[in-house]
């Protein structure tokens, strides 16, 4: 096939697709040779390569045929490794793709650009209004550390934890404090949703290669809740290559999930692999102390809301013990006492916090159950949960199996004969023994009232 008759080609292929994508797509191809049914061309960039391959191949390979020749398939090189035809029309190509990316680029992909950056950050979320506590300490600290905008020392930075534990609010701070701090600096934060939607646009309008300018010329690029891209395979490869890119060109990223990249399902072994090369942090589920500490700063903040208000001691310490499964949760509570006080014209004690929160004490109490009791004593004793409910009377192994019964008594709804089953088949006499024998000891015994008390905190945590 000669030169010449693939410049007839083209012309086809133009009134085919159009100018916009011939100019991008189809224009840059320099054809090289064709051997053994394979049409060999050179191409600017690999990626490149592969989508002329994807979404252009089945055209081309039929313009061919008709053209009369025996062509079965295409292959594509990189242009910096194979030898360029010196013809004016060809050699400037490259070229004429770069001024083609740069001019369509200006309008849509700066829009885009600009409407991302513009992308809300909550002005709530700083780290001035961040509670530390040692549930978080870590991911605070490489927080910090990110939003100094110095030379990268981990790549990607990985924040992963459950529902309202602090990810989005540590994202959102750091992304305030660069913003303050370096404001030179092209930081974009946006979700792994708004990522995909940008993705799939680009797909729809055949601008690709704005996205992938988009996506490449930013110098930070924060993604929330990653976990949303799982099984969405086009969506996982584009975010790979981008990953990539950036990394080459020492760019920060950091990334937010709900649990460890490796026990993210769906999520590709090469995505997985790549987001663990970095630092992954984990946000542990908040402690009593942490929970107590979120509340007087919140107080703090609506004390100058609601100056009428007052709340008596122990309802942040209730309030503290008693929702420990979401921080949102809790904050929402708080919100809801403050309202509600301040409509009705009373100060927030026990009483009204038990009336007010009824629904949300209800569906925050925790089942602890039996099993779960038994695994915890036997970590903290140091022994097996074999021994822990099998038959052995040793001293070392009786004293830890009470104060598991106790604490089953006190933590579940269990009957004791129930109890006493789940302990290898005991009788009841033998659970309410054990149980009173606890009672007696944590008055007199130091040492067994901390312990029951420690355990009892790690269950209810």
């Amino acid at each position: 096939m000669t030169q010449e008759k693939w410049g007839l080609l083209r012309n086809k292929l133009l009134k085919a697709i159009g100018k916009n994508n011939y100019t991008t797509w189809i224009e840059p191809l320099e054809f090289q040779e064709l051997q053994d049914g394979v049409a060999v061309f050179s191409v600017p960039t690999n990626f490149m390569g592969n989508y002329v391959s994807q979404n252009f191949a089945d055209l081309i390979l039929y313009e061919m045929n008709t053209a009369g020749e025996s062509v079965q398939r295409l292959a594509f090189r990189v242009a910096a490794n194979s030898p360029v035809r010196p013809s004016n029309d060809v050699a400037t190509a490259p070229a004429r793709l770069q001024e083609a990316q740069t001019q369509t680029l200006s309008a849509t992909a700066n829009d885009a650009l600009e409407s991302l950056q513009a992308a809300p950050l909550d002005s709530r979320f700083t780290f001035d209004s961040f509670v530390v506590g040692k549930p978080n300490e870590l991911a605070h600290a490489a927080a910090r550390r990110v939003s100094e905008g110095g030379p990268v020392t981990f790549n990607p930075l990985v924040l992963y934890g459950g529902v309202g534990l602090g990810k989005t609010h540590l994202m959102h701070a750091i992304a305030w404090e660069l913003k303050t701090k370096h404001p030179e600096l092209n930081v974009l934060y946006l979700s792994a949703e708004q990522f995909m939607y940008r993705f799939v646009q680009a797909l729809r309008e055949r601008r690709m290669m704005d996205f992938k300018h988009l996506f490449r010329s930013v110098d930070v690029l924060m993604v929330d809740d990653v976990q949303f891209i799982a099984g969405k395979d086009s969506t996982q490869e584009e975010f790979f290559h981008t990953f990539n890119a950036l990394v080459d060109q020492n760019k920060q990223i950091i990334i937010s999930a709900d649990r460890a990249p490796g026990e993210i399902k769906d999520l590709e072994d090469r995505v997985k692999s790549r987001l663990q090369c970095g630092l992954v942090v984990d946000l542990h589920p908040t402690d009593y102390e942490l929970r107590l500490g979120i509340l007087q700063t919140k107080v703090q903040q609506y004390s100058r809301t609601y100056p009428d208000v007052t709340i008596v001691d122990g309802v942040l310490e209730f309030l503290a013990h008693r929702i420990s499964t979401n921080v949102r949760v809790l904050e929402g509570a708080l919100t809801r006492l403050f309202a509600f006080a301040s409509l009705v014209g009373r100060e927030i004690d026990m009483e009204l916090t038990q009336d007010c929160l009824a629904d949300v004490l209800r569906a925050s109490e925790r089942k602890i159950t039996v099993e779960e009791i038994q695994r915890k004593v036997s970590e903290y004793y140091n022994i097996r949960l074999s021994d822990i409910i099998g038959p052995k009377r040793l001293r070392s192994y009786a004293r830890p199996r009470q104060v598991a019964m106790y604490l089953c008594k006190q933590l579940t709804s269990r009957s004791l004969p129930e109890i006493g089953r789940r302990f290898g088949g005991r009788d009841h006499t033998t659970v309410m023994h054990g149980v009173k024998r606890i009672e007696e000891l944590k008055t007199t015994d130091g040492q067994i009232a901390e312990d029951v008390e420690m355990l009892r905190r790690a269950l209810e945590a």
